[in-house]
């Protein structure tokens, strides 16, 4: 079955709309991990606009689950990481005026950068992956720096779902389908992420082998209705057997 790590940096954006102390993330956390997700997901950004250093350090010694800690690969947030130690690192692009990540990292034009980084995270036991656009080029170019695992980035595929485009969607479908195949013949391990909510995860949930689901917005958007708790179980049983 198929992993679900939940990104709670939109109850952090709530939160620092007015600088206050709720909602508060640990016990959020709490009541995720009660719910049935495997994991909390966090992006420390440079410009600290949601998840702040603090939040991080308390995750990771409060948690009971596993936290995967988003960065760019910065020489400032690799230096965090590896004083936090998180389970597992995605590294990710990161631009100051987006919203939200706009794409997947460009791994062919910074190979021998990212294989460094990499390195010196997984020597302390992290597991490091990539968020990366269903492109071939990026599935070997990430297989090349020496990460053990990727994320996919379903942004498209979402966005043509969303928009009733059928033909383009099934043509993005088919794509995921094949490069993750692709990267699980390069021993790869495949996370998706980005966009998923519960109508255009099922899908998704159909590719076999996926090994985690990275899944924010649309669950606390959701838990604003039937709780955050209910929010969480819903998707766990809509991803079911991976």
């Amino acid at each position: 079955m198929a992993q679900l790590s939940i990104n709670i940096d939109h109850l952090a954006t709530l939160r620092q709309a007015r600088l206050a102390q709720e909602p508060d993330l640990l016990a959020a956390s709490a009541l995720i991990e009660q719910a049935g997700a495997d994991g909390i997901t966090v992006h420390l950004r440079e410009d600290r606009r949601h998840i702040q250093d603090n939040d991080v350090y308390m995750l990771r010694k409060n948690l009971k689950s596993l936290l995967n800690l988003e960065i760019a690969a910065t020489k400032e947030m690799l230096a965090i990481a590896k004083d936090i130690k998180a389970d597992s690192i995605c590294l990710v692009p990161e631009k100051r005026l987006e919203l939200t990540t706009e794409g997947g990292l460009d791994v062919t034009k910074q190979v021998e950068y990212l294989t460094v980084a990499i390195q010196d995270l997984q020597a302390m036991g992290t597991e490091v992956s990539l968020f990366i656009d269903p492109l071939e080029a990026q599935i070997l170019a990430a297989k090349a720096t020496g990460a053990k695992a990727i994320e996919i980035h379903t942004g498209k595929y979402c966005t043509l779902f969303q928009n009733q485009d059928a033909q383009a969607w099934a043509l993005e479908y088919q794509n995921i389908k094949n490069i993750v195949e692709l990267a699980l013949n390069e021993g790869l391990k495949v996370n998706l992420g980005h966009g998923i909510n519960y109508v255009n995860v099922k899908p998704l949930a159909q590719i076999k082998n996926i090994t985690q689901f990275s899944i924010g917005h649309s669950i606390i958007s959701r838990s604003c209705f039937v709780g955050i708790g209910q929010a969480v179980k819903e998707m766990v049983n809509l991803i079911g057997p991976g």
